[in-house]
């Protein structure tokens, strides 16, 4: 025999597609109720966070407002005691001195925020120039 017999291969599939037709329906949720509208039912938001930037020449910003570092300590207080899971978000300048990276860690992690995450930039790929590129010629 030279020929393959599919038939059965497409009844299989057939009854693979009712299965998943009748089992899908079932995955949803199936009461379906008309809930009551109030101020007070808020949505689950996604993880909370706050930016800290420290530009060039060392100025912190909470937010993207400027803000003194005796300031950043107590408004961090207050996110924290807020929403103690709050995530801080950190951009800092290559510039910057190591120094005041971390005082600002530390006024972060003082005022009760452990989540600490650093935002970087991916880095631009360099065209290859003719001159750069080895010719092969000695």
């Amino acid at each position: 025999m030279s020929e393959i017999n599919v038939t059965p291969l497409v009844d299989v599939m057939l009854v693979l597609l009712v299965i998943f037709i009748l089992t899908a329906p079932l995955l949803a949720s199936a009461i379906r109720l008309d809930l009551p509208k109030t101020d007070a039912a808020k949505p689950a938001d996604a993880p909370k966070f706050v930016t800290i930037v420290v530009d060039q020449a060392g100025q912190v910003f909470l937010n993207d407002k400027p803000i003194a570092t005796e300031q950043l300590a107590s408004r961090l207080k207050e996110t924290a005691t807020q929403n103690p899971d709050t995530e801080v978000q950190l951009r800092a300048d290559q510039a910057v001195p190591y120094g005041k990276v971390v005082e600002v860690m530390g006024v972060a992690q003082k005022a009760g925020l452990n989540r600490i995450g650093f935002v970087a930039d991916t880095p631009v790929a360099q065209p290859v120039s003719q001159s750069a590129a080895p010719s092969g010629k000695p």
